[in-house]
């Protein structure tokens, strides 16, 4: 029995052929810099081969993206045809944690100080004493 050779790709345009980046040079990037793992390899060549049944783990946005490649893929397709290069294992949160939201209860305005004012919770800015 023969073992047919397994198609593979590079790991920077299988990650641009599945629409994960916009471009291959920010593939590319986020490869080099280290922020991919394979299988769970951190790798940093570009080149890297990859192919079926290899898990890739990696940035997008504010998320930690974490998918099994199931094709190789011949070509930059429609998003339907991407999405079927793989499948997706990351785990969402339901609400990730965000930045508070203003409450009104920043610096206070000019009325607000004049009422501290003449409650007597503030001190007069202009004296001297």
């Amino acid at each position: 029995m023969t073992d047919a050779p397994r198609p593979t790709i590079r790991v920077d345009k299988w990650l641009w052929h599945a629409r994960f980046f916009k471009t291959r040079t920010l593939a590319a990037s986020v490869v080099s810099a280290g922020k991919v793992r394979v299988d769970g390899q951190p790798i940093s060549k570009p080149a890297r081969a990859v192919g079926p049944d290899n898990v890739l783990t990696f940035p997008q946005g504010k998320e930690i993206r974490v998918v099994r490649i199931i094709a190789c893929g011949e070509r930059r397709g429609p998003a339907p045809e991407a999405q079927s290069l793989y499948e997706d294992k990351t785990v969402w949160s339901e609400k990730s944690p965000s930045n508070p939201s203003f409450d009104g209860k920043g610096r206070p305005g000019k009325r607000e100080r004049r009422n501290m004012a003449s409650h007597g919770q503030l001190d007069d800015p202009f004296s001297l004493e």
